[in-house]
């Protein structure tokens, strides 16, 4: 599996732990939108694009077999993630 795109949109608001909203492209030919950037605790993880149910629990529309390939996606997508902070705080000065 290649992740070869990689765009994350920033949120900008103070309240609340969502960070940003992360796409990506798996093998050139697959799309997963709505990933969301948290912050707890001084520590970013990400949560795979969801859908509230009628019992008002969410369930996870598209997501990860198993914890290596969850892993792996969300190393990468919070990689990216550090690349954008840093290129918005350059801009910013």
């Amino acid at each position: 599996m290649e992740i070869g795109d990689v765009r994350i949109r920033l949120v900008h608001r103070t309240e609340g732990l969502l960070r940003a909203v992360a796409s990506i492209t798996i093998d050139g030919c697959f799309v997963v939108h709505d990933i969301k950037i948290f912050e707890r605790d001084g520590a970013c993880f990400i949560a795979m694009p969801s859908r509230k149910t009628p019992d008002g629990d969410y369930k996870d529309i598209a997501h990860p077999i198993d914890s290596e390939t969850r892993s792996r996606l969300q190393d990468i997508i919070l990689a990216r993630y550090a690349e954008v902070l840093k290129t918005a705080a350059t801009d910013g000065e």
